[in-house]
């Protein structure tokens, strides 16, 4: 009987998603399943699948209050598939590292680590750390790594990690992180791939441009600043993000409206950025639609192009000047009409798009005579969390560890 070929399996879990992937390994991995539960803790919680190679796409309901009980679901539902068997490791995004400046094998002192580190990011971590411990009891034997989203912007310079508060929250760990990093990572080595000089030696701006958004500052391969911040809430406005926010308004709004805490956070993470200012959905293809005839759609989509030109030359700027623009996630990949308003009155810095090329979302929408090259490239978080994975497998690093 032909041996079972080896495979990883990659766990992205969101606020309100789990999303999955099962690579097998060899000289190239192959990805030989996708998919997502969605809406957990809400009604209507679905997974949904495809195997490319079948061609089959397919879905089913569940009942899921919370993470542990839909990756319980999950693992039920990916050991009924005899492929799982022959999975050799998990991977998982990790959003929050905070010093940790790698992928890292999970042991009992890293999951210590995360639970108490988990304040600093109430979003993400203690749902992925669910996930991991969910994992571990069903299959304690089988090898988890954490790959951090922090980890890409450990080269950023002090003077880009500074926040302008007293010292002594610094040493607290209070100081600018950056996320998206497993993106950033991916798009760099693709920019490398493709040949584009900027990859190893020149500037470039890298824009991740999705439900959260966030752009960064690459110098000769490192990056030196980030969009984001001490949370994923800083900078551009986003699909229910704030981004930057005049520190004033959480008092005003507290002497005003009796705003706690607990329902400040809540605002300027889930109720605001194109969903706030539109006043009717967070998703940038909806805006578009409306934007003829309705104002709040229209401003909302204006607020979020606005943004987006300011920080590409802010980070020009820091970077003293621009070689390559990195167009990148659902909205970056996905709406051109975007892409055209934020690089209009940019050639300055030598971006002049192509209007046909962007019209197709072409790999190079900048005309031939641009000085700045601007791509569009499709990201891919999941196969980093694999390679990752794949590497630390290769250096026999999970040999005696718990």
């Amino acid at each position: 009987m032909k041996p079972t070929t080896a495979q990883v399996l990659t766990i992205n879990g969101g606020s309100s998603s789990i999303k999955f992937a099962v690579y097998a390994t060899g000289e190239l991995l192959k990805q030989t399943i996708h998919g997502e539960v969605d809406r957990i803790g809400m009604s209507g919680t679905n997974l949904t699948f495809q195997v490319p190679a079948a061609h089959q796409r397919d879905s089913r309901p569940l009942d899921a209050s919370d993470h542990k009980s839909a990756a319980r679901f999950l693992i039920d539902w990916l050991e009924e598939r005899h492929d799982f068997k022959s999975v050799r490791a998990v991977g998982h995004r990790v959003v929050y590292g905070m010093q940790h400046t790698a992928p890292e094998l999970v042991t009992a002192q890293l999951l210590d680590e995360l639970h108490r580190i988990s304040p600093y990011d109430p979003d993400h971590l203690p749902s992925e750390i669910e996930l991991i411990e969910a994992f571990r009891q069903r299959h304690p034997k089988l090898p988890q790594v954490a790959c951090f989203d922090t980890a890409f912007h450990r080269t950023m310079p002090r003077v880009a990690k500074l926040l302008p508060i007293p010292r002594r929250y610094g040493a607290l760990g209070v100081q600018r992180y950056g996320f998206h990093g497993l993106s950033y990572a991916y798009l760099m080595l693709e920019l490398a791939r493709l040949g584009d000089p900027a990859a190893t030696k020149g500037r470039v701006i890298l824009a991740h441009l999705g439900n959260g958004a966030s752009m960064a500052a690459i110098l000769d391969g490192k990056s030196i600043d980030t969009s984001m911040g001490f949370t994923p809430t800083a900078g551009l406005m986003m699909s229910t993000r704030t981004g930057d926010l005049d520190p004033g308004v959480a008092p005003y709004l507290a002497r005003t409206e009796q705003m706690t805490t607990g329902q400040f956070y809540e605002m300027a993470n889930h109720k605001s950025g194109l969903l706030g200012v539109s006043e009717t959905s967070s998703d940038m293809r909806d805006l578009l639609g409306h934007e003829a005839n309705d104002t709040r759609a229209a401003e909302a989509v204006a607020l979020f192009c606005y943004q987006a030109k300011k920080w590409i030359g802010a980070f020009a700027a820091a970077l003293g000047g621009l070689d390559t623009l990195v167009f990148a996630g659902g909205i970056g990949e996905n709406a051109p009409v975007v892409r055209a308003r934020i690089c209009e009155g940019l050639g300055f810095l030598g971006i002049a798009l192509s209007e046909s090329r962007n019209a197709e979302a072409a790999g190079v929408i900048s005309i031939d005579a641009s000085r700045a090259t601007v791509r569009v490239i499709r990201t891919d978080e999941d196969l980093m969390i694999a390679r990752s994975v794949c590497e630390i497998l290769h250096t026999g690093a999970v040999n005696g560890k718990a």
